[in-house]
């Protein structure tokens, strides 16, 4: 669930690296392992999903079995894909997930206004057209953006609020620089290279974790092998990362510059969650929403990085609990 734009100065280094040290090992003896997960990559998310007809556009979404439904917000590289995997505790728990794939990724197009508005106002036509009209709202990473922002414009159809990992303002703190042009040139070439990525997960892993997802090896290598397995996970779920540039991209330009949002006027039950060892610095983000939401309270962790290593089963045991008790 990486948060860019420093995802990709970073992500440049490392995989540009990863796939230098790939062609000096052999480029046609990597090609029959990449060519095959490229493949299982493609078939993966190839199912699993439907395109819903909206008064936005059409939007991709997977949906789990379960029978009280929530919406899960991917983060940045993600789809419905990485919402399902994300909140598969909870559909064990007997949630139905709705996860769609947002603006640019996967099978959902990227339009002319792909603002953290806009996105907004696409869920609820989303909710609209799968016949829902209020339900609890989670949003990760760059994916807490459209989340706040429905809470905000749409309120009626937000019962709780769950910003994990949040992308989102911070007063006072300076907005990353953009890149220049030949920098974003290079960038949005590199992050459309399914090879490329996959060169830096298969050659560097450890490196691709700490730059990707923002998340130090130490901490993974740390961590019980179901956690390791479960960033692992994540990390080659990126793939194939060209069916999810578009989307990646806008995200690199909001969640470097997130607006102003009056958090003040939230009147969603909310739980903000992040970990204080994140290097993207998603916690100052959740400690602000938690002082400026009416109510709110925080639940983090002093390890874990952004994508919470250690403590999968306690987050979504605690979000469960959560969105049961304010129901």
């Amino acid at each position: 669930m990486p948060q860019p734009p420093r995802l990709h100065r970073r992500a440049l280094g490392t995989l540009g690296l990863a796939a230098l040290a790939g062609a000096g090992l052999g480029v046609h003896r990597l090609r029959s392992s990449y060519l095959a997960d490229l493949q299982a990559a493609r078939a993966r998310i190839a199912q699993g999903s439907r395109i819903v007809q909206t008064r936005s556009g059409p939007v991709e979404v997977g949906i789990s079995a379960g029978s009280r439904p929530l919406l899960m917000i991917h983060g940045t590289g993600g789809g419905f894909d990485q919402g399902l995997h994300f909140a598969q505790r909870l559909t064990d728990a007997g949630w139905r997930v709705i996860a769609p794939s947002r603006f640019g990724y996967l099978r959902t197009p990227f339009p002319a206004d792909a603002s953290t508005d806009a996105q907004a106002d696409a869920l609820a036509d989303l909710l609209d057209a799968l016949g829902i009209h209020r339900l609890p709202v989670l949003g990760g990473s760059a994916g807490a953006l459209p989340a706040l922002a429905l809470a905000l414009r749409h309120p009626a159809r937000c019962s709780a609020l769950v910003p994990i990992v949040p992308a989102s303002y911070v007063p006072g703190r300076p907005a990353t620089p953009a890149p220049a042009p030949w920098a974003e040139r290079a960038i949005a070439s590199l992050l459309g290279s399914d090879f490329a990525f996959w060169c830096g997960a298969t050659l560097a892993p450890q490196v691709a974790v700490k730059a990707l997802l923002a998340t130090d090896a130490a901490v993974v290598a740390a961590a019980a092998a179901d956690e390791q397995a479960r960033v692992r996970r994540i990390l080659w779920n990126i793939l194939p990362v060209s069916a999810r540039v578009q989307g990646l991209l806008n995200d690199a330009h909001l969640a470097s510059r997130p607006t102003p949002m009056p958090f003040e006027r939230i009147t969603a039950p909310t739980l903000a969650v992040s970990v204080q060892d994140d290097r993207f610095g998603t916690y100052a983000a959740a400690q602000h929403l938690a002082a400026t939401v009416p109510g709110a309270r925080l639940l983090s962790w002093p390890t874990g990085g952004h994508v919470w290593v250690g403590h999968d089963a306690e987050l979504f045991a605690e979000v469960d609990a959560f969105l049961r008790a304010v129901a």
